[in-house]
């Protein structure tokens, strides 16, 4: 059921959180469609519709105050983490009715992070030429660290962030693609600038390498890619992403397995990028947008990150990058994605509530 009623939290003023930011009150929170299970994504289409994918293998189309399930998904691995995960909606949708979904794609007797392609039915109801477009090397088991969000960059060709199934060692090993954000054209192939493309026992797609989980990834106005991703027991960061770099997991960390023990060697190490800024204790972090819009003045620029430990919305300002405010309200419950819409609301998922909701000002 889409729903329209406005919450309305009115105290008023700023109430400190454990962390030692501030929670922001007098916001005006709409549940806008509520009873999904493990909503993963959110798209905005050009006729003012919506898109979620859910974890399950579902995609949902918002529209007029009706919902109704698209069909046409190709084969998704349901696992632990895996499913049916991020959609982009490109900028030339309008021409072409493409939209790219990131999935764990089966494999064998695993699973991998895969890229697919589908076109969109001019009634918004069905996808047909669903095509896998680009996928993991086979060999990654269990149902962990899938990433996977998909940006597209200023020339066209698509981001997309891969966690590293797991395997620690191999977010190190530039012969595999687990833990790295890839950057691929449109119909899957490395373009010819990428980082180690033509290199022997590399994997061309790699844009950059060292990652563990990063499950948000946005644009700021310069262009730049910015991802977000889980540390282990501590150590969760927000990286700004440089072509052919090494974020250093799990060589270097600033947290620690979740039995305790020293990840690697350390926190620093040369050739390894230091992080804009890390959260200790771990949020879990998921989702993020870059504000660009007009409802919020005073957020032009700020890192928006959703957190699925400790129920709220960081906001990230500044250089050197700092948290200054955690959104904590009871519609924040397990944030896993968060948007800016056409109109500068912000969009977020809860997977607590099983709901979308959109948050303007008071």
């Amino acid at each position: 059921m889409i729903r329209h009623a406005a919450v309305c939290l009115l105290a008023l003023g700023l109430v400190a959180t454990p962390h030692g930011a501030q929670a922001q009150t007098g916001l005006s929170i709409t549940p806008v469609a509520d009873g999904f299970d493990a909503p993963w994504a959110i798209g905005f289409l050009p006729d003012d519709s919506i898109l979620v994918t859910e974890r399950g293998g579902r995609l949902w189309r918002l529209a007029d105050g009706m919902r109704h399930e698209i069909t046409g998904i190709g084969d998704i691995a349901v696992t632990g983490q895996g499913g049916l995960l991020d959609v982009l909606v490109p900028r030339d949708f309008a021409q072409t009715r493409a939209l790219y979904f990131t999935h764990a794609k089966p494999q064998g007797a695993g699973a991998g992070t895969a890229v697919a392609r589908a076109t969109l039915s001019g009634d918004g109801r069905s996808l047909t030429d669903w095509q896998v477009i680009w996928e993991m090397e086979p060999g990654s088991s269990g149902g962990r660290h899938f990433g996977s969000r998909i940006v597209e960059a200023p020339d066209g060709h698509l981001f997309v962030t891969i966690g590293e199934r797991g395997d620690r060692p191999s977010a190190q090993d530039l012969s595999r693609q687990n833990g790295s954000v890839i950057r691929i054209a449109r119909d899957g192939t490395p373009p010819a600038d990428n980082p180690f493309q033509g290199q022997g026992g590399t994997q061309p797609g790699i844009w950059s390498y060292g990652h563990r989980n990063p499950q948000g990834a946005a644009l700021d106005s310069q262009g730049r890619l910015w991802v977000v991703e889980h540390g282990a027991r501590g150590g969760d960061e927000v990286n700004l992403i440089e072509k052919g770099a090494n974020y250093g997991w799990p060589v270097i960390s600033y947290g620690t397995h979740y039995s305790g023990a020293k990840i690697g060697e350390g926190t620093s190490k040369p050739g390894m990028k230091q992080p804009a800024f890390y959260w200790d204790p771990s949020i879990a972090p998921s989702g993020m947008t870059i504000y660009t819009g007009a409802l919020f003045p005073d957020w032009q620029g700020d890192i928006l990150v959703g957190s699925l430990k400790f129920d709220h919305i960081a906001r990230l300002s500044g250089d050197p990058l700092r948290e200054v405010q955690e959104i904590s309200t009871p519609e924040t419950v397990r944030v896993r994605d968060i948007r800016q819409g056409p109109d500068g609301a912000i969009w977020f998922l809860s997977v607590g509530q099983g709901t979308l909701y959109r948050m303007t000002p008071d």
